[in-house]
């Protein structure tokens, strides 16, 4: 996905701040793949805090961040938004399909069979 095509115009500028707030923060280089939870954010007025969600990969690490972000006179000021319990899609998620089908061939490869388990949609 570009996050470029998918990220609603008013929400780009913000998204990305969030993005930047998060890696400086937490030393990582996490890569923006899209927003969720953002019909609050979208209806907000100008000058208003956003709240909404990003979906962030690292490599096959897939998360899903909350972030706060309130437009100031120099940028935006990001902070930690909702807790995951207040979230509706998972904190953590399911890496890529791409990645996935490498990580089956990879394990196939060192073992005589893997067994999968599935639970409410996750692998």
């Amino acid at each position: 996905m570009d996050p470029h095509d998918a990220l609603p115009p008013t929400l780009e500028a913000p998204a990305r701040a969030a993005l930047a707030w998060l890696n400086e923060g937490r030393g990582t280089r996490y890569r923006l793949t899209g927003l969720v939870d953002t019909e609050a954010a979208l209806a907000a007025a100008p000058g208003e805090p956003l709240e909404f969600g990003l979906v962030l990969c690292e490599g096959d690490h897939c998360t899903r961040e909350q972030v706060r972000v309130e437009p100031g006179d120099a940028g935006y000021t990001v902070s930690a938004g909702a807790t995951a319990e207040t979230a509706r899609v998972p904190p953590l998620l399911d890496p890529p399909a791409g990645v996935r089908s490498a990580w089956l061939d990879e394990q196939l490869a060192r073992y005589d069979f893997i067994l999968l388990l599935f639970y409410r949609g996750r692998w």
